[in-house]
């Protein structure tokens, strides 16, 4: 396994809208360790394939305390939602940020595992916000975008200073 190396806010590769995985084989399985193995590392809760420049409709989840409830999906599509949640949401592709945003509460999503084999998973709480939030990741779409202009901005100040000192 390996880390792999997280885009960060404005690339324009984090915009880039993810292509159904069609094989499932051993590089995909492989992906998905990798993609596990970044997250912890980070560390984050979540991370979406596109976040790592590959432009596979794939995310990885735990939101376990001691990590130990991965789940990967493959192809994942919410199929049904319901109520409202307000979460202090962060990301791995924006280092140290944090914003208020609102989602669905509880969903109900489909996806594949990295073998192809189809499943349902129903989701509430945190589990819900992140699923949304990597699937939007697959969409082109980040959760600045459910904030203001005026903050999205700041934002974006913030990280290309973080950016350049690191240089």
């Amino acid at each position: 396994m390996s880390t792999l190396n997280i885009l960060h806010f404005p690339d324009p590769r984090l915009r880039i809208k993810a292509k159904p995985v069609e094989i499932f084989d051993a590089a995909l399985r492989t992906l998905i360790d990798d993609m596990f193995e970044t997250m912890y590392a980070a560390p984050g809760v979540g991370l979406a394939a596109t976040q790592v420049d590959i432009h596979k409709r794939l995310l990885v989840v735990d939101v376990s305390e001691d990590q130990d409830a991965p789940h990967a999906f493959v192809n994942p599509r919410i199929v049904t939602r319901g109520g409202v949640s307000v979460h202090d949401e962060g990301c791995l592709s924006f280092p140290g940020i944090y914003e208020q945003v609102e989602r669905e509460s509880h969903i109900t999503v489909v996806a594949q595992d990295g073998d192809g084999q189809p499943f349902t998973l129903e989701a509430e709480g945190l589990m819900a916000v992140c699923i949304q939030h990597e699937i939007d990741h697959l969409d082109g779409k980040l959760f600045v975008d459910y904030i203001s202009e005026l903050k999205r901005g700041r934002i974006r100040k913030k990280l290309l200073k973080q950016q350049r000192q690191a240089s």
